[in-house]
């Protein structure tokens, strides 16, 4: 998707939050310049002037100064025109208004200034079942306000795990499943997370090459920089909290937590309810640039080629060639985490000089195996039988800022844009 070449026939885009993610999504539309006027939802009173959001949007201790990012290093500065009544500027061309009075969705009124739709960058309001007038607010709300299309830069999280997913809510990866987003139907879309998009794009070549049935099991862990819910320095955890971890310094630590990666991702693949799948995360002490180790157990053929180094390598080189919008990336080279930020709209970069394979042959017990046909078990003679699996290790990174995550959100807002 060649954003620069399309047009956005005079829609605006709200932006709740202005984070890590939201500041970033400023900058990349900035770029892109597909939405006439980005309206920013900051929600209060920002430092002691307008200029102190300049100063925030201008840069970033991690991707350095938006107009080196847009124009590069030699670039002069590109924000102008602040007008504090109005909370307005432009950035490098593109008008930015800020709201800096409401918090709930419901009370921020898109209406007024024209915006269908909504990208919710808070993290903060992640239930689709809540209705709008839910205390503490809800996505729902953005609804309420005036929105049509409600885009989280979030997985969905339903508190009563009993109650089953609103027919107008939909999860999607951008080269994975974008087109089960339907516009009649659809009002509030996931658009995952970094790690679920990521891993979405490490397991789908291997599905569309081996399939489900041979893939007996598969783990992931990812070594994921810091995000914004940790503490710079140790604090007390706050009432009712049970995760202590979390309250420790990302400075000064490797932290083991938890990711909703596994689950997300039979969302998106559906294939993957068929396969024993567990998802771990640690976060480490670096700004951007996370990586998933994959680690997947597969059942050999007894004819044709063996799931060695070089086989698999191929699937991922192939699929990365195929891929019309770019998203999977294959490398040989020997990267380090530093190597692959800022890389544009890389869901994730195979590290192919690390993929690694062993094949050795396991015992199982048939007798064990559950609703077994009788005529089977009485024709075995020994209940023992021995089958040959390869497993195999296969290293993705991914910016989980700039480069990946908010590089294909912003794809995802263009499409759906496309549908109003």
């Amino acid at each position: 998707m060649e954003n620069s070449t399309l047009n956005g026939k005079g829609l605006k885009l709200g932006i709740n939050g202005f984070g890590r993610i939201g500041k970033l999504t400023v900058w990349q539309n900035a770029e892109r310049k597909y939405f006439d006027e980005l309206v920013v939802n900051v929600g209060r009173e920002i430092g002691t002037s307008l200029k102190d959001i300049a100063h925030y949007a201008e840069r970033d201790s991690t991707y350095g100064l938006i107009h080196g990012f847009l124009h590069g290093y030699k670039a002069k500065p590109v924000i102008h025109d602040l007008d504090e009544k109005n909370g307005t500027m432009t950035i490098d061309g593109t008008r930015v208004r800020f709201l800096r009075s409401e918090r709930n969705p419901a009370d921020i009124g898109w209406s007024d200034y024209d915006v269908r739709l909504v990208v919710d960058t808070t993290g903060q309001f992640l239930d689709p079942t809540l209705p709008a007038s839910s205390p503490g607010g809800s996505a729902r709300g953005h609804l309420d306000s005036g929105a049509e299309k409600v885009i989280l830069s979030a997985p969905f999280k339903i508190k009563d795990k009993g109650t089953p997913m609103p027919e107008d809510a939909v999860t999607t990866v951008m080269g994975i499943n974008e087109n089960d987003f339907d516009s009649r139907h659809h009002k509030l879309i996931s658009n995952a997370s970094c790690t679920t998009t990521c891993l979405a794009h490490m397991i789908k070549p291997l599905l569309d090459v081996l399939g489900s049935k041979r893939i007996l099991s598969a783990s992931m862990a990812t070594i994921h920089a810091a995000t914004g819910s940790q503490v710079v320095l140790d604090k007390l955890p706050k009432t009712g909290k049970t995760d202590l971890r979390k309250n420790r310094s990302i400075m000064n630590n490797i932290i083991l937590t938890t990711t909703g990666a596994a689950k997300a991702l039979s969302l998106v693949i559906p294939e993957m309810e068929e396969i024993g799948f567990i998802a771990e995360s640690v976060r480490v002490p670096t700004s951007t640039g996370s990586l998933i180790i994959l680690v997947i157990n597969i059942q050999e053929e007894l004819k044709g080629e063996q799931l060695r180094r070089e086989f698999l390598n191929n699937i991922y080189h192939q699929a990365a060639e195929d891929d019309p919008n770019r998203y999977l990336h294959y490398s040989e080279k020997q990267n380090v985490s530093g190597d692959i930020i800022g890389t544009p709209r890389a869901a994730a970069i195979i590290e192919g000089h690390e993929t690694h394979t062993r094949t050795a042959e396991v015992s199982i017990d048939m007798g064990q195996v559950p609703n077994l046909p009788k005529e089977i078990s009485l024709a075995l003679k020994d209940t023992f039988v021995r089958i040959p699996v390869t497993q195999a290790v296969i290293y993705g990174w991914y910016d989980n800022e700039l480069g990946s995550y908010v590089n294909m959100l912003s794809d995802r807002m263009i499409s759906i844009a496309e549908t109003l």
